[in-house]
């Protein structure tokens, strides 16, 4: 039963969210640091969850394979490889990782 108490009171939280998000007025919203903050915010968590799943280990640090794949990613990034590159890059690099035993 707690579970569909969670599961209601997640339901009414996120329909009051998006509720205050309707109520704000237009003005507001076109302001040059909202439209700023909204831009760079999905960025920023996105950002944040790709190294919490590729670096976060429980409570801990992990360097593993993962970690050798995103710093393939970075460096075809900075050598501006093509987005299929970088995936691809960051794939080969991780299975070879992972194959050496790491």
């Amino acid at each position: 039963m707690t579970v569909w108490i969670a599961i209601g009171l997640t339901v009414v939280g996120c329909y009051l969210v998006k509720l205050l998000g309707l109520l704000v007025p237009a003005g507001a919203l076109e302001r040059p640091l909202v439209q700023r903050l909204a831009a760079l915010l999905p960025v920023a968590l996105l950002a944040a969850l790709t190294a919490q799943q590729t670096f976060g280990e429980g409570t801990g640090l992990a360097l593993d394979a993962r970690a050798a794949g995103v710093a393939a990613a970075a460096v075809a990034l900075v050598l501006r490889a093509p987005f299929l590159v970088v995936v691809g890059a960051a794939v080969a690099v991780t299975a070879g990782v992972r194959a050496l035993g790491g």
